[in-house]
């Protein structure tokens, strides 16, 4: 993702207060990311002496989808930052839902990524090399293939396990923002929570391999909050359906069930398009 305009925050927002300012403070708009599907505005929020930079997506410029209702993209990226904080991995960068200068949308902190970072590649290779994991082979032209890899990094195996619970079906490369502080966040999730197994990722390097103790005690953290009446099934109620938060609930007790990273399931193209 880039933006038309570089403006960087005037002033540190802890992320304690990060939710407050992007729901509280004035939205102004600097410009369009042009690369989005979805009409993406890079803005500055300010309240109360605090300014931050913020992606403001809002639902008026969202395109109909064959297979999610109308006008929800922005609430299943707002619900999908909920998932990550109930997980404490603080993996989605700080998400509201709010009012903005084209209605209501989805407004999240900007958060500056490291270009440099080597989380994929491609590789001239059968099998990946130590501390890497295979995803699978592409085509790079002239009927030539490469082996394209993602790094057997520990926040990408937590973004994986996300991923599985909130049903993501557009992980791309794009998508992942690593920081300068060591840091790395998941973003663009308006494709999350269908009923139905649509997961599409490119952090398909554990499939089927045991998921770490941290991520079933997580995953036991999860069912709980979900449980009727608990307090991530409040937090989710205003933004997704019945339906979803009980599909949500299955997933993480099959994930539980298994006690593994899920597979493709051969039903839905696993490896999203344009995989970055």
């Amino acid at each position: 993702m880039s933006a038309p305009e570089r403006i960087p925050p005037r002033s540190v927002t802890p992320p304690s207060d990060a939710a407050e300012l992007l729901a509280r403070g004035e939205l102004t708009v600097r410009g369009r990311i042009r690369e989005a599907s979805n009409a993406a505005l890079y803005c500055t929020v300010s309240h109360d002496g605090r300014d931050a930079a913020c992606i403001y997506k809002p639902v008026a410029g969202e395109r109909p989808l064959w297979d999610f209702p109308d006008g929800t993209l922005a609430q299943r990226e707002v619900a999908a930052y909920e998932v990550s904080e109930a997980t404490g991995w603080g993996l989605v960068p700080p998400t509201v839902l709010r009012d903005g200068p084209y209605g209501e949308g989805m407004c999240q902190l900007w958060v500056e990524a490291v270009p440099e970072a080597e989380l994929l590649a491609l590789v001239d290779a059968e099998e990946p090399e130590p501390g890497w994991k295979a995803i699978g082979f592409a085509e790079v032209g002239e009927g030539r293939t490469a082996l394209l890899v993602h790094a057997d990094d520990e926040r990408l195996r937590r973004l994986a396990v996300l991923d599985a619970v909130l049903n993501n079906a557009d992980r791309k490369g794009g998508h992942l923002l690593p920081t300068g502080e060591g840091r790395l966040y998941g973003i663009d999730h308006g494709v999350t929570f269908n009923v139905e197994n649509k997961l599409r990722t490119l952090l398909w390097g554990w499939a089927g391999e045991p998921l770490t103790r941290e991520a079933v005690e997580v995953l036991e953290g999860l069912r709980k909050a979900l449980a009727d009446g608990g307090p991530l099934t409040a937090r989710l109620q205003p933004l997704i359906t019945g339906a979803e938060i009980d599909a949500t609930r299955a997933r993480v007790g099959a994930l539980l069930a298994s006690g593994k990273h899920p597979e493709p399931s051969g039903e839905w193209p696993a490896i999203p398009w344009p995989p970055v």
